[in-house]
């Protein structure tokens, strides 16, 4: 129910003050959070009060307010990502310890893929995917993986919206490109994020044939290798896979 002269709701309130806290900011003045959370600082305020006392939030000296650690509690006791992640991680390691480059995990939200898990090295190639961040489907290997590998009404949602901003890629060259994903089992994007560097992804596919997440990992350019990457990308997937169905109840 609203209840505010804007007319959205005290959770569409409580959203976006939460989701106002930017990438890598540890903390934020209570004005600037009220000015990025779209709020009367008299209503964040009040906001920011009541989410401290249940501890979603903490409020320090001279104003500033950062995410609380009962926040991050409960996302990880019940985040359905957590046996995923949990799943992966010997897989990642392994794939890591071989290559010695980036290793990553996703899984599709909307659009984008969001990315659970990444694993890095100091001397790795740069990896722009980070620990819960998000990356267009058409930019990104982990991305084409995960909706190459999805029923064909949610990808003909998906064509139907898309558009480029950047306005290099097409409906049809987008279609064409979800298509030889699927008939060749993984993905692939050289230099479409960094020049130097080629992202490849694998689908982590479930007992009902739909991807439920994405392994991938970001080489250089002059380090691609698909005949042994592929390989080694799709058993740890199937790996993840069993270890997946087996935590299932």
């Amino acid at each position: 129910m609203a209840n505010s002269v804007s007319g959205d709701s005290v959770v569409d309130r409580v959203v976006r003050v939460i989701a106002a806290f930017p990438e890598g900011a540890s903390s934020l003045q209570l004005s600037d959070l009220a000015v990025r959370a779209g709020l009367p600082l008299t209503t964040a305020h009040r906001l920011v009060r009541q989410l401290a006392a249940h501890g979603l939030l903490e409020t320090g000296a001279g104003g500033t307010v950062r995410l609380g650690l009962r926040l991050w509690e409960l996302v990880n006791r019940n985040s359905p990502t957590l046996a995923l992640r949990q799943a992966a991680m010997p897989f990642m390691e392994d794939i890591q310890q071989v290559l010695n480059q980036n290793v990553n995990l996703a899984v599709l939200d909307g659009w984008e893929a969001l990315f659970v898990e990444r694993l890095s090295r100091r001397g790795s190639v740069v990896n722009r995917a980070k620990v819960a961040g998000r990356m267009p489907v058409h930019v990104s290997s982990a991305g084409l993986a995960l909706m190459a590998h999805q029923d064909m009404a949610l990808q003909a949602d998906y064509l139907a919206q898309f558009e480029d901003p950047a306005g290099k890629a097409t409906v049809d060259a987008m279609r064409g490109l979800l298509s030889e994903t699927a008939h060749q089992g993984y993905a692939q994007l050289a230099g479409v994020v960094d020049p130097d560097t080629w992202g490849i992804a694998v689908p982590v596919i479930d007992g009902k044939k739909r991807a439920v997440a994405a392994l991938g990992i970001v080489v250089p350019l002059q380090e691609m290798r698909l005949q042994a990457l592929v390989p080694a990308l799709q058993t740890a997937a199937r790996g993840i896979a069993r270890r997946l169905g087996r935590d299932e109840p």
